[in-house]
């Protein structure tokens, strides 16, 4: 269904429920419903339709749905709308999402029990008062309990790790159709997005009908909220709760055009359609079009280029200059997993690990680093397992040993010092000049003078790098009390490297402040803070996060040798402005 006709869609099913929540009933209401199903199943471009005056050929739609389809066209208001709407709070509107629970339900509590927010529903259908209401009941109420448990646990964000780990199990079942051709994830998930809310799959097959039966009969598809011809909509049972996953089966002819559409961002495809608008062309999901003629579609790179443009990477489609970028040949090439050498950041047993570190060693190799680094916990840091000094120098010896045992790969003697609260580093000089990569990082007192603390470690002269920046934990903890952009005034002011943390529920920094970082000069490490063997695939997500930020391989440390890490290291002991070409 093209953008423009969902849209209006959605208008027109919202102003028959805000009608009905204000107890109106009757051919008006029903007028705005036929509309929505009209719009919902017409193939062609509602735009289309309005520019050729044949808007009134469509069942369904009269001559007043049509004046208002034209208004919303041309202006991007409807007067009408914004009447229903009037008068009516956004979360009791929002309450409608919650399967079957109608308007003329939700206007019954809404009157009577004084519902108006999602924990008022809540309160009236536990404490028995809307089973009392006529027409509800004991059954009707506790399904609505269900509707609503289901919908707020579909509505939670997913971290990285379970929306890849979904998708690419999504994908994986659908390629055992035989029917199906092409698949891939599309959404914020393409995008390298921090959290992902629902998931967005779109596959090509010769069976539209058998992939969407395989699909919502996958064995954990726990509801189907939706399904049609060529789409569905289902809720998946995870460990952490149900999950939203949308699949459209589009045509091979349509299929670059749908993915680029459904990766979005709106912001970008905006920019995009603006673009196209400029040069006499339309672009929508199904292709790009002069007139009636469809110019490109099967592939992204030739919906671009129709547009005078390289293809974008999905990670750089936020409308944060890329398209200019694109078009003065200035977009970036943009790190790769591939380009990944090495993991400077990671823990084992001799501190809060899970793993020895024999087997760190090993699962490092097995990944195709040519080196790595521990960083185990300093003393300070005494719930996480942290070193004395005489541990850290048994450490250093364990890794002058190891070294030549494993052909060329090498071990970093390193460690994950502790900016004390009166800014001084855990462990004293002589002790640190003996690693080879300092990371300093704050584990306590968070609120007590961050960005001092942070920026004396910076300016030590044995400081190479800083762990996890902000100190955010995603959906769980702000961080500390930091001035970022002070922090990486001072990185590059003294030449030391900063961290991206790729830990999922870290990455830290964000890709707005490591895309500031490079903007001022500072490199950047892509680590990923690893406690175990399985976590050393994190790897992934920070890498996402450093697409997303626009970094190079030039910008991050771990694309380096270990003879180049070395010689970057020993240039910034000596002063000099980390560099990595």
């Amino acid at each position: 269904m093209p953008a423009r006709n969902d849209e209006l869609a959605r208008i027109f099913e919202q102003i028959a429920d805000a009608l009905e929540l204000k107890g109106e009933t009757g051919f008006r209401v029903l007028a705005y419903r036929r509309a929505s199903r009209a719009l919902a199943d017409l193939a062609e471009d509602v735009a289309t339709l309005d520019g050729a005056g044949r808007l009134e050929e469509v069942p369904g739609i009269g001559e007043g749905i049509a004046k208002k389809i034209h208004e919303y066209l041309a202006t991007g208001r409807m007067k009408k709308l914004d009447e229903a709407l009037a008068g009516l709070s956004r979360e009791l509107l929002g309450l409608l999402a919650i399967p079957g629970l109608g308007p003329k339900t939700l206007k019954l509590l809404h009157d009577r029990l004084k519902v108006e927010t999602r924990e008022d529903l809540k309160r009236v259908l536990k404490d028995g008062s809307a089973a009392e209401l006529p027409g509800l009941g004991e059954k009707r109420v506790a399904n609505l309990r269900r509707a609503m448990r289901l919908a707020e646990m579909a509505g939670e964000r997913m971290f990285l790790n379970e929306a890849l780990s979904l998708a690419r199990t999504i994908e994986a079942y659908l390629k055992e159709h035989k029917g199906t051709a092409r698949v891939a994830s599309a959404g914020s998930l393409r995008r390298g997005k921090e959290t992902i809310g629902d998931l967005d799959i779109l596959c090509t097959g010769k069976d539209p009908a058998g992939i969407i039966e395989h699909f919502v009969s996958h064995p954990r598809v726990k509801q189907v909220i939706g399904r049609g011809e060529t789409k569905a909509t289902v809720l998946f049972e995870t460990e952490s709760g149900l999950r939203q996953a949308d699949l459209r089966v589009v045509n091979d002819s349509e299929y670059g055009s749908a993915l680029l559409y459904f990766t979005g961002s709106k912001d970008h495809n905006i920019a995009l359609r603006t673009l196209a608008q400029e040069r006499g062309l339309k672009i929508s999901e199904y292709g790009v079009f002069r007139g009636e003629r469809r110019l490109a579609g099967k592939t992204e790179e030739e919906v671009y280029r129709t547009v005078g443009l390289p293809c974008i990477e999905p990670e750089l489609r936020e409308d944060r200059g890329e398209i200019q970028a694109a078009f003065d040949g200035r977009l970036p090439h943009l790190l790769t997993q591939k380009d990944i050498k090495s993991d400077l950041h990671m823990h084992s047993s001799r501190s809060d690990g899970t793993a020895s570190p024999e087997q760190m060693v090993e699962g490092c190799r097995k990944r195709g680093y040519t080196h790595m680094a521990f960083a185990e916990h300093s003393a300070s840091v005494s719930y996480a397992g942290g070193l004395s000094d005489d541990q850290l120098e048994e450490l250093c010896d364990w890794v002058d040993a190891e070294n030549g045992k494993h052909g060329r790969f090498r071990i970093l003697k390193a460690a994950e010092v502790d900016i004390l609260s009166s800014g001084k580093l855990d462990y004293p000089d002589k002790l640190l000049e003996r690693l080879d990569l300092v990371i300093a990082s704050i584990h306590q007192g968070f609120k007590h003078n961050c960005t001092e603390r942070m920026c004396s470690a910076i300016a030590h002269p044995l400081v190479h790098l800083i762990a996890h920046p902000s100190g955010r934990i995603i959906g769980r903890r702000d961080g500390y009390e930091i001035d970022l952009e002070k922090v990486i005034a001072c990185a590059a002011e003294h030449g030391k490297v900063l961290e991206i943390n790729a830990f999922y529920a870290r990455l830290d920094l964000s890709d707005i402040w490591a895309r500031k970082a490079k903007e001022a000069g500072v490199l950047l490490a892509v680590n990923t803070d690893a406690h175990g063997l399985a976590d050393l695939d994190w790897m992934q997500y920070g890498v996402l996060t450093a697409r997303r930020a626009w970094l190079e391989p030039k910008d991050v440390v771990n694309c380096l040798n270990a003879s180049q890490l070395r010689t970057l290291l020993a240039a910034i002991r000596a002063g000099q402005r980390a560099r990595t070409k």
